[in-house]
């Protein structure tokens, strides 16, 4: 599963890109099982933010969503941190 985070937005407008490949990962399933949540969680198109507030395109697997600040749930905030620390 790919799984890629794109964020836009904030104060200095500063756009950070970010991917994770689960394949051949031990912790795999968990990546599956937050994804597939936070895809749920997610809109089909980009909502209203707050000013200096981010904005988030997940896709996984070509499957796109989208979500802002301040209203992420728990698996979306958590997903987005995540690839944004560990992805490339």
């Amino acid at each position: 599963m790919r799984i890629r985070v794109r964020r836009t937005g904030g104060f200095a407008g500063i756009e950070r890109l970010a991917e994770v490949d689960t394949s051949g990962r031990a912790d795999a399933q968990e990546w599956h099982t937050l994804a597939e949540r936070a895809l749920a969680a997610g809109r089909g198109v980009p909502p209203a933010g707050v000013p200096d507030g981010f904005g988030y395109e997940i896709t996984v697997d070509g499957k796109t969503v989208y979500c802002a600040d301040p209203r992420l749930s728990e698996e979306q905030r958590t997903l987005v941190s995540r690839v944004l620390k560990e992805g490339a």
